[in-house]
C-alpha cells in the first residue's frame, strides 16, 4: 500500500541550507524536481527577502553545480539549481531510490520533506540508504493511504490540510479576517511565508479536484 512518511534534516545538512548563513529568516521551498541525464535540478522559491544579490546568497557547496536566478514576485524569487552528479544528498537517495517528493521546505532550524513510496518497505528502504551514506534524517511521520480518502484528501499534505483547518477556525477567510499569517505561523511553528505557501497550495488542490468535477464533461 502506498505510504507517506515525512523527516527532517538539520538546516545545515543540505546544499541550499547555505543561505541561512547570511539569510537566516527566509524560507526555501522546493518547486519540483526533473530527472536529466543522473543529473537532478530542482526549482525553489526562497520566501521573505527583497534582496536583488539572492544568488550570491548562497555560499558554495560542494554539493552544488550551479545556481541561477529565474524569475522573482514581490519578496519571492524563484530559482534553479543543478546539483553535482557525485554528491549524495536526500535528493540524491530519493532518485535513487524512485520516492516521489511531495513538498520539501528549508528554514534555518531544519528541512522539511514529505515523500511517497508505493509501499512501506520502499520508505524503509529509503531510510536504509540514507543511514548507509550517513545522512542525518529524523522520521516524525509516517502513514498508509487508504482507499477511503477522497480525491481531496488524498491531494493534501497533512500540513496543508493542517494550516486550512487552523486558518479556518481561527477565522482567517472572514471578512475582516481575524487572525494574521504571522499569528497562524506562530502557532504552527513556522514562517508566515510558509503558512501562505501551505494555503495557497492546498487551496489550489481543493479547487483543482472541485472544479475538475464540475467542468467534466456528461456521459
Amino acid at each position: 500500500m502506498a505510504t507517506e512518511a515525512t523527516f527532517t534534516v538539520p538546516s545545515d545538512q543540505f546544499p541550499l541550507g547555505t543561505i541561512f548563513e547570511q539569510l537566516p529568516d527566509v524560507t526555501v521551498e522546493l518547486e519540483r524536481i526533473i530527472p536529466a541525464r543522473d543529473v537532478v535540478i530542482p526549482y525553489f522559491w526562497v520566501r521573505g527577502t527583497d534582496t536583488d544579490e539572492i544568488e550570491e546568497a548562497f555560499t558554495d557547496h560542494p554539493g552544488v553545480k550551479e545556481i541561477q536566478f529565474v524569475d522573482a514576485v514581490a519578496n519571492e524569487h524563484l530559482l534553479r539549481v543543478e546539483w553535482a552528479i557525485d554528491y549524495d544528498d536526500v535528493l540524491s537517495v530519493l532518485t535513487e531510490t524512485e520516492i516521489a517528493l511531495i513538498e520539501a521546505t528549508g528554514t534555518n532550524q531544519q528541512w522539511t520533506f514529505e515523500i511517497r513510496g508505493d509501499t512501506r518497505h520502499d520508505i524503509a528502504a529509503f531510510q536504509s540508504r540514507c543511514r548507509e551514506l550517513d545522512i542525518p534524517i529524523t522520521l516524525t511521520k509516517l502513514h498508509a493511504l487508504t482507499p477511503l480518502e477522497t480525491d481531496t484528501e488524498a491531494a493534501l499534505t497533512d500540513p496543508q490540510e493542517e494550516a486550512l483547518v487552523l486558518a479556518y477556525e481561527r477565522g482567517y477567510y472572514e471578512s475582516p479576517r481575524e487572525v494574521t499569517l504571522a499569528e497562524l505561523g506562530d502557532e504552527l511553528g513556522i514562517s508566515q511565508q510558509a503558512v501562505a505557501s501551505r494555503l495557497r497550495r492546498g487551496t489550489n488542490h481543493i479547487l483543482g479536484n472541485t472544479l475538475s468535477d464540475v467542468t467534466a464533461p456528461s456521459r
